[in-house]
């Protein structure tokens, strides 16, 4: 019995010597891991504030690339075509007012002409000042974010379409002031033959 008794100690004792050896082994697992996942964070952390690094720096940049858009170079502002735009906005509003006045005084057009031709010139002058008020946004330091490249193109777009402008109003007087003498001329053919026949037309 005590032979048992014995046996059953140091089984018991072999048990718990095994069992103590696999936690110191388990233990001895779980502090690798612990220093991996430290390490781990540590290469994350580190990696984060890199990247948040580079971002900021990224930002910076980007911010200044733009806040740089915003300024107008001196050779955008001195583009020969800005000049000749507004030059061309003054001959629109100097020949819609002359031609007008000057059909509405020979006594060629009648009121409802008159109108369509006072129509025409007002269409024609309301989208050259829209022209005018793109122009002075693209040459206005802090209203658009242009390259100088992209505001160069939209001059150039605004000085064609007032160009056009200017052409179409010429072509379209041209017409007028041709049918106006007509007009003149069939009322002093008229004229001439009530004056030689005694006839009224």
């Amino acid at each position: 019995m005590v032979a048992f008794v014995c046996y059953f100690n140091g089984a018991a004792q072999t048990k718990e010597a095994q069992q103590l050896a696999l936690n110191i082994q388990k233990l001895n697992q779980m502090r690798t891991m612990l220093n991996q996942l430290r390490n781990g964070y540590q290469i994350v952390s580190q990696g984060y504030n890199r990247i948040k690094n580079i971002s900021k720096d990224d930002f910076t940049l980007h911010s200044n690339h733009l806040n740089s858009l915003l300024n107008v170079s001196p050779t955008v502002r001195n583009y020969s075509r800005v000049a000749t735009t507004i030059q061309y906005q003054y001959r629109l509003v100097n020949e819609c007012r002359n031609s007008y006045a000057r059909f509405s005084s020979k006594g060629n057009f009648n009121p409802n002409e008159l109108a369509y031709m006072a129509n025409v010139h007002k269409r024609l002058l309301d989208q050259s000042f829209q022209n005018l008020q793109e122009l002075t946004t693209v040459l206005s330091s802090g209203k658009t974010r242009m390259t100088d490249d992209e505001r160069l193109q939209a001059i150039d777009r605004i000085f064609l379409e007032m160009e056009n402008k200017l052409s179409f109003l010429r072509s379209f007087n041209s017409s007028a002031a041709t049918l106006g003498k007509m007009r003149r001329s069939d009322k002093a053919d008229a004229q001439s033959v009530e004056k030689l026949y005694g006839i009224k037309f």
